[in-house]
Parts: structure tokens; C-alpha cells; sequence
């Protein structure tokens, strides 16, 4: 299928510096309590509070190499669409510092707030200024906040990894480095959520049904989100996963950097694999780090 967009909100730009500027004049404030249970020889865990708008206190995973010397490259996995957040592998926690974020509503992360799934993806979806994914993208973004006042961190290798969430944050942070994408969620909403009854997208056609006077509200809502519109600010190089698609076409030629496409194969390990691969040789990182379940 095809897809055409047209132009952004004309207050696209000016509702994303509102939410950056909520952001900034709040302070990280982390809260860095390390975890022995989950650690290893190689790597110590540590869990991280930090304020995000609201305010509200966001937890993230973070973990540190116990070997070789820092600065250290940064795998940040955005988060998915689900209540529980997985701690990176403990061989990519061996070679990086690692961050898996729980943004707002996600286990440990639920109070005041508990998402619930189904439903996050339309909860305020009535209004741009309502809609939870706004506090959501700026969680994303403060984990950014919080990796720059890290001495350990190798401040020009950090990659982000994950869905839409993973490529608004190489938007509008432009110190993210690397950004490695599979747009899942927002993209072309109006033309590609009607085509599929899968979860967590059928969410929206779920709401059109039900709500029928406020489907257009949600999806000019949507438009806020739109990953096509965020691709320019992106000065990662980039991989979109099946971004040789026809229907994903015009959110590559979107990208003013260097973007290249990866096919699908449907499977955890191959896909994790190729993943693994390009980020080792990306930061020089030798022998791929791969869970032991998943070498050969």
C-alpha cells in the first residue's frame, strides 16, 4: 500500500518546543540505587528515578560495564508498547551502558498513573495537549538528560534502538548518535490503522468506532506524531526496519541523513542478531555481543 502525507500541524514545531521547554526547567534529579541481585561480574544495574514533565518520576534501567576502560558506547532501548520493560542482555550489558526506560504508567513506574493496555495508545488521545504520548516522548527524551551528566558514557556513541518512540527521541536530542527504528505505532495512523485489526493499533479503530464524533479529533491529534514529520531533525545515521516497503517510502526519503533499510525476517534471533552486528561494528566493539542461547 501506498502512502501519501501531507504537510505537518502548522504549530507542529512550536507544540514540541512547549513540551521540551516543560522539560528543561525541570531537573533530572536522579535517584541512582544500584542493584546487586541484577548484576554481574561484568556489569553493575542500577535502578534510576528521574523527573520527567508533570512532574512525574520516571525509572530507568541503567547498567555499566565492570570491564575495559570508559567512556563506553550506550545501547538506550525506548521503550515498547507494554506494561513491563525487559533489562538489555547481559552480554550487551558486558561491552555498553545500557538504558531500558518505564516511562510513565509502566510497571514501577505507575504512580499516580497506571497505563493500561489496551488502551494507553488513546488515553487523551482527544486533544494534542491531553495525550499521554506527549509526557511519554518527554520521558524518552530525559533519559537523554540524564546520559549526558555521565562521566561514564561516551558522549558521541549513543545509540537508540526501539519503535517511534526510539526516533523522536533522535529528533529532538540530537546528540542520540545512532538511531536503529522499527516504526510500529504512529506512522501514516489515518491510512494504515483501517488496513489491520492487530494490537496496539487496532486501539485506534477501536476509539473511531466507539467514539465516531471524535475520530477526526484523534487523528489530527495523531498528526502531532506523525514519525514523517520528526525524520528531518534526525542527525543519527539511521536503519529503518522494512523501510523498503512501499508504504514506509516517503518516512525514508523524509530523513535528511544517511538512512539505510533492513527486511524483516519475523524472528527475535535474526533480527536481534543483525541488530547486535551493526551496532558492534558501528563502535568497534570486536566479537558481537550476543546472549549465549543466541550464538552458534
Amino acid at each position: 500500500m501506498s502512502v501519501t502525507l501531507g504537510s505537518p500541524p502548522a504549530d507542529f514545531s512550536a507544540y514540541w518546543e512547549k513540551t521540551l521547554a516543560e522539560l528543561d526547567a525541570l531537573p533530572v534529579a536522579p535517584q541512582v540505587t544500584a542493584v546487586p541481585m541484577r548484576s554481574s561480574p561484568e556489569s553493575t544495574l542500577y535502578e534510576v528515578r528521574m523527573t520527567s514533565t508533570g512532574p512525574y518520576r520516571i525509572l530507568a534501567y541503567y547498567s555499566v560495564p565492570n570491564e575495559g576502560e570508559g567512556p563506553f558506547p550506550v545501547v538506550y532501548h525506548a521503550p515498547g508498547y507494554g506494561s513491563v520493560v525487559h533489562i538489555a542482555p547481559f552480554a550487551e550489558r558486558a561491552k555498553y551502558v545500557t538504558v531500558a526506560l518505564r516511562h510513565r504508567g509502566q510497571r514501577l513506574a505507575d504512580q499516580p498513573f497506571k497505563a493500561a493496555f489496551p488502551g494507553l495508545l488513546t488515553t487523551g488521545i482527544e486533544s494534542p495537549d491531553s495525550y499521554v504520548y506527549r509526557g511519554i516522548v518527554a520521558d524518552c527524551c530525559r533519559v537523554m538528560d540524564f546520559l549526558a551528566t555521565r562521566e561514564e558514557v561516551a558522549q558521541d556513541k549513543i545509540a537508540v534502538v526501539g519503535n517511534d518512540l526510539a526516533l523522536f527521541t533522535a529528533a529532538l536530542r540530537p546528540q542520540v548518535d545512532a538511531l536503529y527504528c522499527s516504526p510500529s505505532l504512529f506512522y501514516a495512523a489515518s491510512q494504515l490503522a483501517p488496513q489491520t485489526s492487530a494490537y496496539p493499533v487496532e486501539e485506534l479503530n477501536d476509539y473511531a468506532r466507539y467514539y465516531p464524533e471524535k475520530a477526526q479529533a484523534m487523528w489530527d491529534t495523531l498528526a502531532y506524531f506523525e514519525p514523517a514529520y520528526f525524520a528531518p531533525q534526525v542527525k543519527a545515521d539511521t536503519v529503518i526496519v522494512n523501510g523498503e516497503s512501499a508504504a514506509l517510502q516517503p518516512l525514508v526519503k523524509a530523513f535528511g541523513g544517511s538512512v539505510e533499510t533492513y527486511a524483516s525476517q519475523h524472528s527475535g534471533f535474526l533480527d536481534g542478531v543483525v541488530q547486535a552486528t551493526w551496532l558492534a561494528e558501528r563502535y568497534g566493539i570486536g566479537e558481537v555481543p550476543l546472549p549465549p542461547h543466541w550464538q552458534s
